[in-house]
């Protein structure tokens, strides 16, 4: 699985890093990114979770 977030939709709520912090972090710009794309498999559960939480839906898993 593939985690990217979508900057351009995403509103720095910072739901995803408190949920998935091993995938999802804030970025400096106060907005959340993918600090590793790759998801492992043990991860890909609560990656997803982070996911179904954005209020924006700004993160992509594939």
């Amino acid at each position: 699985m593939i985690a990217h977030v979508e900057k351009d939709v995403c509103i720095g709520c910072g739901v995803c890093p408190t949920i998935c912090p091993e995938i999802f972090i804030m970025d400096v710009d106060g907005l959340a990114i993918a600090q590793q794309e790759q998801v492992p498999e043990e991860l890909e559960e609560s990656a997803q979770e982070a996911a179904e939480s954005c209020p924006t839906e700004a993160i992509i898993l594939d």
